[in-house]
């Protein structure tokens, strides 16, 4: 299976770039896989290039998670993060996300200097 770049995953979403949306979409018709890197990447790309507030964020995450052609890494954390994300945007979805991954495989607490994400079940604030 392929694997896609962060600004493939970026064009996916935002669809700012007509020519390079198509060769995306001609790219992904039979299937790519997304690891976590490129998801965080491109969510943090989304904030802070194309200034797209939480709630915008979280629907380009959403569609990524339901594309037919995209399977994501790890799609049971992307999806807890994403729903912890939706409860508390303020925490930034990068940070959602590490805190779900630590929680699937275990490795809890994820010790933080952070105070919002210090205060969410299985993290500590150090």
């Amino acid at each position: 299976m392929r694997a896609l770049d962060t600004n493939v995953l970026v064009r996916l979403i935002t669809r700012d770039d007509a020519r390079q949306a198509r060769a995306a979409e001609a790219f992904i018709v039979n299937g790519a896989w997304v690891s976590l890197l490129a998801l965080a990447e491109a969510v943090w790309v989304l904030a802070s290039v194309y200034e797209l507030n939480a709630e915008q964020q979280a629907r380009g995450i959403e569609m990524l998670l339901d594309h037919r052609q995209l399977v994501l890494h790890d799609h049971e954390s992307v999806a807890a993060a994403l729903k912890l994300f939706r409860d508390q945007p303020s925490l930034g979805f990068s940070d959602c996300l590490m805190l779900e991954m630590a929680r699937k495989v275990g490795h809890l607490p994820l010790g933080t200097f952070d105070r919002k994400l210090g205060k969410i079940e299985g993290a500590q604030k150090l």
